[in-house]
This record gives C-alpha cells, structure tokens and sequence, in this order.
C-alpha cells in the first residue's frame, strides 16, 4: 500500500482537489498536500490535519507494519508551526537557563511534543518531560534544568 496514493484516493473520495508531494523526513515520511483551499484540510489549531494523519497512519500500518510514521503537511503549515514551535521551545530554554526556575510550555498533541523534545535533547543544560494534563489527551511540557 502506497501512502502517497492512498492518500490522495482518500482526499478525492472526501470531494477536496489535491496534488500530494512525497518528501523524507528524518526517519519518516513526509505528504505535504497542495490545494486551493488549505484552512478545510487543517482544521481549528491542525485538529483536522491531525486525525487525517492518524486515520493513514492507521491504514497504511494494518498492511504493511515496516512502513515508516507519515506526517501530513497542507501547504507548509505544519513546517511554519513547526519552526515557530521549536524557537519557542529555545526561548523557554533559555528563560530555564538563565533564571533555574522550572517552566511549562501549554498543552500539545504528541506530535508537537515530539518536535520540542527532538528540538532540545542536545542542550547539556535542559531537560525535558511531558505530564498528563487531567481531564485532556493532551500533555504539558516541563522544562528545566538539566539534574547532573
């Protein structure tokens, strides 16, 4: 099962007209959608972008398990979030550096989470933790001074 192609019958069945452009990623899979009409597709803060993902990741792992993790992008909107994501997570890192003081960074979905943990698991000074925020599928990051 293609992911690419999968995932484009998929758009088409749903009405949206579509080109996919297949990227890597790292170790994974990069689908970055181009269409004239991006905001349906990304959803209310990416919520939609975000269950379009699961649902293929979902799909294409049911066929073949050696398939690398798909990440969808419409429009470069994710690599935007994705860049602002990771200088907000450098400036929290600097703030911990500089005062000691343990800080929170707000909910996020586990992608997210990802991009802040892979953005500073190199700082010698900072570490990193996602918590469980009661009540929501969505974790917190802590972020503070590297215990030595």
């Amino acid at each position: 099962m293609d992911p690419k192609v999968t995932l484009q019958e998929m758009l088409d069945t749903l009405g949206f007209t579509v080109t996919v452009e297949e990227r890597p990623l790292e170790d994974q899979i990069l689908l970055d959608i181009q269409t004239d009409d991006p905001g349906r597709l990304i959803g209310r803060s990416g919520q939609t972008l975000s269950e379009l993902q699961f649902l293929l990741n979902k799909l294409v792992f049911k066929h073949d398990a050696r398939i690398p993790k798909i990440v969808l992008d419409v429009c470069g909107y994710r690599q935007q979030a994705r860049e602002q994501l990771i200088k907000r997570a450098k400036e929290i890192a600097e703030k911990v550096r500089r005062w000691g003081d343990v800080l929170e960074l707000e909910p996020m979905n586990g992608y997210d989470r990802w991009v802040v943990h892979q953005a500073l698991k190199d700082d010698p000074d900072i570490e990193t933790s996602s918590v469980e925020v009661e009540g929501s599928e969505k974790k917190v990051i802590l972020v503070r001074p590297r215990r030595r």
